[in-house]
């Protein structure tokens, strides 16, 4: 097994498993409010408790600590219809509802703000947006809908556009050979191909994540490289419609290394068309993607 593939695998395990590296437990320090200071929490109809108390948790929770933590619980909380469309956020409520300071409530309203899940306008106050102005293409969005009541629609939504745009990205990317992404691209087949032969789901997945987006990158197409974040995200979420990625197997790791070899020809065709057939949604998932026809 290569260097590259062992620090890989190692690094996949110890994130797993909750381990944190030296320094990183006070990446994200903050102070805990005095108790003095706590104020009764408000009762939020339609809101589970357990999204409340962001202050008790770990700080660090996927790396962005409390701000994070806060802007992950009320994005899942609008995405999922707790806070419906229309519905005022009062600051000051959900300050003593989370127990965070005010800073670090307008700081994340700001960024749901960013994302289009809530407006803030003079005299009106901070309102949760309706659907259709959601930036859908966010990638904590997609997240927050692929584990909420929207489930299927997201992922198979995310699967048709992976299928339109990744065959193309593929094609485009085979005009753009280099060296060094030949070889990453061949080194993230290699863990793929390792990491399914310990059983080790999570280094696959992550391989893959990387080859996929790096592919993206590769195009030469600067919209394309804007998507790829989409891709990166589709990729993290699971269940929903099967395509070959979300399988290792055998015949996943055939199609990947087709790919690679296509580029490394300069075949664009190739490419796209081993794309395709490792994007193909299995015959007994309901709703398929069409397997591509052979020229």
């Amino acid at each position: 097994m290569s260097t590259l593939a062992h620090t890989m695998m190692t690094a996949a395990r110890a994130t797993d498993s909750g381990l944190v590296g030296p320094g990183e437990l006070d990446r994200y320090p903050y102070a805990e409010a005095p108790v003095a200071d706590r104020v009764g929490a408000t009762a939020w109809d339609g809101a589970d408790p357990e999204l409340g108390r962001v202050g008790r948790r770990a700080a660090g929770s996927r790396g962005r600590g409390l701000h994070g933590q806060l802007v992950q619980q009320l994005g899942q909380m609008i995405v999922s219809g707790d806070l419906g469309a229309d519905r005022p956020l009062v600051p000051e409520e959900i300050g003593q509802r989370f127990e965070v300071s005010r800073t670090v409530v307008r700081e994340s309203l700001r960024v749901l703000e960013a994302k289009g899940l809530v407006s803030a306008r003079p005299n009106v106050g901070t309102r949760v947006r309706p659907v259709s102005d959601w930036n859908l293409l966010d990638p904590d969005i997609i997240e927050w809908r692929a584990f909420g009541p929207q489930r299927d629609d997201q992922r198979r939504e995310l699967s048709e556009l992976r299928w339109t745009i990744e065959p193309l990205a593929a094609r485009l990317a085979a005009g753009h050979g280099r060296d060094d992404v030949q070889q990453r691209l061949a080194d993230m087949v290699e863990i793929m191909s390792h990491a399914m032969g310990q059983g080790d789901v999570l280094t696959f997945s992550r391989a893959d994540t990387e080859f996929h987006t790096l592919l993206i990158q590769v195009a030469g197409n600067r919209m394309l490289e804007h998507l790829s974040g989409i891709v990166s995200a589709a990729l993290q979420v699971s269940g929903g419609p099967v395509t070959g990625c979300d399988r290792p197997n055998e015949t996943s790791l055939a199609q990947h290394s087709r790919i690679v070899d296509a580029l490394a020809a300069g075949d664009g065709a190739a490419a796209e068309t081993a794309m395709r057939h490792l994007l193909t949604v299995h015959p007994e998932v309901e709703r398929v993607v069409p397997a591509p026809r052979e020229h």
